[in-house]
């Protein structure tokens, strides 16, 4: 077994910054069985104990799902910072800590990014690396960013009890959360073609993302109902979700370690 594997549950998250999150934002989990992961669940964030489809319902579960769930690694589909030019600290954590106060909105900060940048969409070293579709603060995503950062790694920073890798240094008795991109991970699987949608030809497209993926070898899916819904969901993002499993594993095993040096350590990695 990699010397990494010192955790035991992979969950990725298609993550939704929209006022319906609660069914837009889908879990993958799945057990790390020697050097394959299991996918034995996927679900809404809805569905989490005390959610709901509303935004803070829904946020607010996946901060505890995330809490109690110390042996997991998280794979999170949202940028976890910004471009080197527009991060006035010196390093990520302090960046994290200046955010809410920096950005009250999601308009705000979408805003505010594009006039620090002159109005270009500036991309992360990573971005240009793993060639993820948008820049942070792209009129696609910026919402994402906003809620996922502010939301999410902001508090559970906060309260010290999750691990942002390769920012900050591994902890076994805690969570570990890292950046994934569904879309760049199926660029390097040559699985990158429309799927997103009601048609026949976009469920055909969904399973044949899917089957590609069992393919790899390292991805199982544990139960009927699991496929079911990533075949069904037309919206991609149950899909999305499974696809994020993958990305998390393949980087767990590949090793995640903590870097110091520029631009991670402030810009942060996409894992694809």
């Amino acid at each position: 077994m990699n010397q990494y594997h010192r955790k035991r549950i992979v969950c990725g998250v298609d993550f939704s910054g929209a006022q319906d999150a609660g069914r837009k934002i889908w879990i993958a989990c799945g057990d790390i069985l020697d050097d394959v992961m299991l996918i034995s669940e996927c679900f809404p964030a809805k569905d989490l104990p005390c959610s709901g489809q509303q935004r803070d319902q829904a946020f607010r579960a996946l901060r505890v799902f995330i809490r109690k769930k110390r042996d997991c690694v998280f794979g999170l589909d949202f940028p976890f910072s910004l471009p080197r030019a527009l991060v006035a600290e010196e390093n990520w954590e302090e960046w994290l800590g200046a955010f809410p106060e920096r950005y009250t909105s999601p308009e705000g900060f979408e805003r505010q990014c594009h006039l620090a940048s002159n109005g270009k969409e500036l991309k992360r070293a990573t971005d240009v690396e793993t060639k993820t579709p948008f820049s942070p603060y792209n009129l696609r995503l910026y919402r994402q960013t906003y809620f996922g950062v502010g939301d999410v790694l902001g508090i559970l920073i906060h309260e010290k009890v999750l691990c942002v890798l390769p920012m900050q240094k591994p902890h076994d008795e805690k969570p570990w959360a890292i950046e994934i991109c569904p879309a760049a991970t199926l660029k390097t699987k040559n699985l990158s073609f429309p799927y997103k949608g009601s048609g026949g030809d976009r469920r055909a497209s969904r399973e044949k993302i899917l089957r590609g993926m069992e393919k790899t070898g390292v991805l199982k899916i544990g139960n009927s109902s699991v496929r079911k819904k990533s075949v069904e969901d037309k919206g991609g993002d149950a899909l999305d979700s499974v696809i994020a499993a993958y990305a998390t594993f393949k980087a767990l095993n590949h090793g995640l370690t903590h870097e110091t040096s520029a631009p991670y350590a402030i810009e942060g990695r996409v894992y694809v």
